[in-house]
């Protein structure tokens, strides 16, 4: 079973079994599939990274239909569209390629069973797994007290008969990795 994060003196040292680190590397890439932009045969590969591609047209910087993808990329300005339209054209691929630049990063620290975060690794490594959580609680339709409630009580991975029960069982072990770097993070301080 999984060692929660714990500050020391070379950083913020965990430990996990196989099966959890496979779950996470798992998690972290289906995050990564959700984020990555759509790229066409004849895009501009410097005029996409500056969102400033004078063949792309304003559909292409439309909100994502998925929620959970929604809920990691919002819009700028919910009761504005123009601005959350041009605030996409400008930083969404930038957002998005953070993201999967700190999704990929905590996969690769994920390869052997004692994981030792820097400084420098730690935050983007807590990024990786607020984003696994972001999507989670979409899918599970986490939005009030209640449905919060009701996720963590599950705590029984031998009871789950549903994905969503072993959703739930994942949303709460992610969330106890998450707080327990977090809570290493504010020892050091």
């Amino acid at each position: 079973m999984a060692r929660a994060f714990r500050s020391t003196r070379r950083g913020y040292s965990a430990s996990f079994e196989a099966a959890e680190r496979q779950l996470l590397r798992g998690l972290f890439q289906d995050v990564i599939t959700l984020l990555e932009p759509e790229r066409t045969e004849d895009e501009d590969p410097l005029w996409a990274m500056v969102g400033l591609d004078p063949h792309a047209h304003k559909a292409d910087f439309a909100a994502p239909t998925d929620s959970a993808t929604k809920r990691l990329l919002p819009d700028a300005d919910p009761d504005d569209a123009q601005v959350s339209l041009e605030f996409r054209r400008l930083s969404e691929r930038g957002i998005r390629e953070s993201k999967i630049g700190a999704l990929r990063e905590a996969a690769l620290l994920l390869e052997s069973g004692n994981v030792l975060l820097s400084d420098e690794t730690a935050p983007r490594f807590a990024a990786a797994l607020n984003d696994v959580r972001l999507v989670l609680a979409e899918r599970l339709g986490l939005v009030d007290e209640q449905d919060a409630a009701r996720i963590h009580a599950q705590d029984d991975w031998s009871k789950a008969e549903s994905v969503d029960e072993y959703l739930a069982l994942v949303y709460n072990f992610v969330s106890w990795l998450q707080e327990s770097l977090m809570q290493a993070l504010l020892k050091s301080l």
